[in-house]
Parts: C-alpha cells; sequence; structure tokens
C-alpha cells in the first residue's frame, strides 16, 4: 500500500547542539536525494539500510548544512516504512530551513502522533505500546518512567493476549459443541468454566486496581500544605523544592494566595500546593486567600498539616485537624530545633494520624516524610519486570467492561441458563480486551489518541 511522505522536526524546536529532521513514506528515499550531497559531490546511496552518510543540504543551489543521514529501510524502521532522519545543526531556523526545503521536494508536514500512527497502523506496534511512546515522554519520575518502558515493551500486550486467548478457547469450546453436540456434550459445562473463570477474574481485578498506582505515577499526587500562619509552610515548600520559592518571614499572613509547584520527592510526582495560613482574619486580601486554601484542601489528594512546635495549638490547628481527621493526610511537628510547648503525642490523639517531627529551617525529617508518602500510595515495593500497572483512563474502562462481562457469564451459570448466553458475554468480554491493544477499534478513537502527541513521534 502506498503512503504519503511526511516530514517533521523530531526534536524540541529551541537552540540545541543538534536538530533531527525525519521523513517517512514511500517517496522518502526520493526526498533524500534531491537535497543532499556527500562531501565528493555524489548522491546518497539508499539500497543499504541502517547505514550513516556524511554530506550536505542543498536547497538548490544554495548549501544549507553540514549533516548526518541515516537510512532505515521498511518495515526495519519505526514506522514500518522507509525513513530517514537527518541529524543537523540545533539551530531554529536552520532546522526550519531543511523542513521547509524536504517539503519542498516532495513531502508533506506531519500531523501531531502521526509517525506513531503509522508504527500502529504498520502492525509495528500495538495501540497498548503506541499510548506507552507519549508515556515515555512526558515521564516525571522514576517510577512513571520504568512502567511506560515496560509497556513499551509489551508487557500490557502480553498480559492481554493471554486473557484473550484463553477467553477465546472458551467460546471456541461452546460454539463447537452448539453445532456438533453428537460428540461435543455440555453436561456439567458449567462448573468447568466458572474454574476457568476465576482467574481470569482475579486478572482483571488485578489490572482494574493498578490504575491507582498508575493513575499517582503518571499525574502525581495533588499535595495541599495546611497549617495556620507563621507554622513554617512556605519554608517546608521551599525545603522540598531545593530553592527559595516562597517568600518567608517572620509576619503572619505573608502567604496570601496558593502557590503551586511540581516536584519529585523520592521518585514520586508531588504536586504541591502552599497555602495561606488557616485563621480568622479581618484583612480582605487575606480571607480570600484563607477561603482558596480550605478550597484546594478539598480538592487535593494529600494534606500535609503543618503544626508549630514552639506555639501551643490554637483554635486554627483545631479547625485543621478536624477537617483531616477522615482524610489522607500527613501531620507534621515543624520547629522542632526550638523550645517544644506541643509534643507529637497530644496532635495524634487529636487527630488520628501518625506524626513525624521535623525541622523545616535545618531540613531534618524529610526522609521520613517521603518514606511515609511512599508507604501510603505504594504498598510494596513495585517490581516492573513481571507487574503491569495500567496508566489509561481508556484501558481501565476497558477493562471493567471485560470484567462486567465475565461476571454476567457467572451470573448465567449460577441462573442455569442456556450456554449460548455464555458465549455472548464472553464475546464482549473478549472483544472489549481486543479494544485495548487495537483490534476492532474505531477509526475516531484511533485518531484521538495520536492527536495527543508531540509534533515529530
Amino acid at each position: 500500500m502506498k503512503t504519503e511522505t511526511i516530514a517533521a522536526i523530531a526534536t524540541a524546536l529551541s537552540s540545541s547542539g543538534i536538530g533531527i529532521i525525519r521523513i517517512s513514506g514511500d517517496q522518502a528515499f526520493s526526498v533524500i536525494r534531491r537535497i543532499f550531497r556527500k562531501k565528493n559531490g555524489a548522491e546518497i546511496n539508499t539500497e543499504k539500510s541502517h547505514q550513516v552518510h556524511y554530506g550536505f543540504i542543498y536547497d538548490g543551489d544554495e548549501k544549507l548544512d553540514e549533516v548526518l543521514v541515516l537510512i532505515m529501510k521498511g518495515p526495519h524502521s519505526y514506522t514500518a516504512e522507509d525513513t530517514v532522519e537527518i541529524d543537523c545543526h540545533g539551530g531554529v531556523l536552520m532546522m526550519r530551513r531543511i523542513l521547509e526545503t524536504v517539503i519542498r521536494n516532495g513531502a508533506r508536514p506531519a500531523e501531531p502522533g502521526e509517525f506513531t500512527k503509522r508504527a500502529f497502523l504498520n502492525g509495528r506496534i500495538d495501540l497498548s505500546q503506541a499510548e506507552a511512546v507519549m508515556d515515555v515522554i512526558e515521564a516525571q519520575n522514576d517510577y512513571a518512567l520504568k512502567s511506560s518502558v515496560s509497556q513499551l515493551g509489551g508487557s500490557v500486550s502480553r498480559k492481554i493476549r493471554e486473557l484473550r486467548e484463553t477467553i477465546l478457547y472458551q467460546i471456541a469450546f461452546i460454539e463447537s459443541a452448539l453445532d456438533d453436540p453428537e460428540h461435543i456434550s455440555l453436561e456439567g459445562y458449567g462448573s468447568t468454566l466458572l474454574e476457568a473463570l476465576n482467574p481470569i477474574k482475579k486478572e482483571l481485578k488485578k489490572l482494574v486496581d493498578s490504575f491507582e498506582n498508575g493513575k499517582i505515577m503518571t499525574e502525581g499526587i495533588k499535595t495541599v500544605i495546611l497549617g495556620k500562619p507563621n507554622a513554617g509552610k512556605s519554608s517546608l515548600m521551599n525545603v522540598l523544592l531545593g530553592e527559595e520559592r516562597a517568600i518567608v518571614t517572620d509576619i503572619a499572613g505573608t502567604t496570601r494566595d496558593t502557590l503551586e509547584e511540581t516536584l519529585s520527592l523520592g521518585g514520586i510526582t508531588l504536586k504541591v500546593v502552599d497555602t495561606a495560613g488557616i485563621r480568622d482574619t479581618e484583612d480582605v486580601v487575606e480571607r480570600m486567600g484563607v477561603e482558596r486554601a480550605k478550597k484546594a484542601a478539598e480538592e487535593g489528594d494529600l494534606i500535609i498539616f503543618v503544626a508549630d512546635a514552639s506555639r501551643p495549638l490554637d483554635e486554627n490547628d483545631r479547625e485543621i485537624m478536624t477537617f483531616i481527621r477522615d482524610k489522607q493526610a500527613v501531620v507534621l511537628l515543624n520547629k522542632t530545633d526550638l523550645q517544644g510547648v506541643v509534643t507529637a503525642q497530644e496532635i495524634e490523639e487529636e487527630c488520628g494520624h501518625k506524626v513525624i517531627p521535623i525541622s523545616a529551617k535545618e531540613e531534618r525529617g524529610i526522609d521520613a516524610l517521603e518514606a511515609e508518602i511512599k508507604g501510603m500510595y505504594y504498598h510494596g515495593e513495585i517490581h516492573f519486570n513481571d507487574q503491569v500497572t495500567i496508566t489509561s483512563v481508556r484501558q481501565k474502562n476497558a477493562l471493567e467492561e471485560s470484567l462486567k462481562s465475565i461476571e454476567l457469564v457467572e451470573n448465567s451459570v449460577h441462573q442455569g441458563l442456556p450456554e449460548d448466553f455464555y458465549s455472548i458475554d464472553l464475546m464482549n468480554a473478549y472483544e472489549q480486551l481486543g479494544t485495548i491493544i487495537g483490534e476492532a477499534v474505531e477509526d475516531d478513537l484511533v485518531n484521538e489518541i495520536f492527536s495527543r502527541f508531540c509534533m515529530g513521534k
């Protein structure tokens, strides 16, 4: 099947040491032969794959840049098509000039994600692997990166194919028995089917449950820092960020609005919101900040309550402790470098959460905070060589639909319904799992998935 030849800048459009222009399609080699010359003036040889050629890119008679050109013959390329990559100097203007020259000589601009879309359509990768490509690019921490690389290597695909194979076997058996009842008996088959479906059901539940970890990996934990004025919230924020991002003074009410930053704490991404100190105030602007702090806390995944060890607990502390009692929260007893008047035990009794003594000023206790958060969100060590973690909402929905269909089969068996009822729901489970790897998936969904990719990928 002939394909249009597409081209795009595959590296970031900014000043850098090297820029890459990628070309893919039936005319990729024709395009590069028109614009590339070796140092001795000879034309490039495109007969041998996976070779690098040194020379110059020309726009007509004008020499544009000194480059390296990599030739990859399909199907042994990312897109499974004839592919050319031009490594040029990384100036923005230079990359654009070379791309314009490529387009004038037979290519068209690639759409976002079109190279990966072609890899999927040409059978180079399945849909779950294609989605993992973007996850690798957008990974913000070690957990997300390892999970994405694992999915790119086919961890999700293998698991889904195993489940589908088992389901398909049961469908085929039922259909064969219904077509040839004289030779294949379905007597007592219901209990046999239930036994076969039990491990499938467990595996589907495990995959669905893994989504919470996957969501945390990819999106991060929305973390809100609460406390009364001057408890050390902004100091903690600065320590976590490793820079003086939030203004710190001895004046109560310095922070009057929410300040949001993303940081990595021990491989976990936190989307941290520093808030105004919680207290009653006549200051209109500060009061607005307090209201925003409370709203952020309502919407957060995790609350870090910072209490001041050097000052007695007051109604502001108690308001926060009441609020966090039934929420995911970490309580920090700050300023332990000063003479303490509040104990960890006293706070634990009032709020029901473990208290970690810290000193933001001296940067003590941060390791314990990191360990506590990891323990809250990751139960045990994650081993990416054998554990599959779902990070896509689309995949989670398909797994849930498949699980519902398996449960319908179980209900049909318990109710003693005819075997063709089993087959209908088993087929739906099979098809739902197929959408995860891209079998029988709608074109509109494929287009939507790849439209979210960056240009040149």
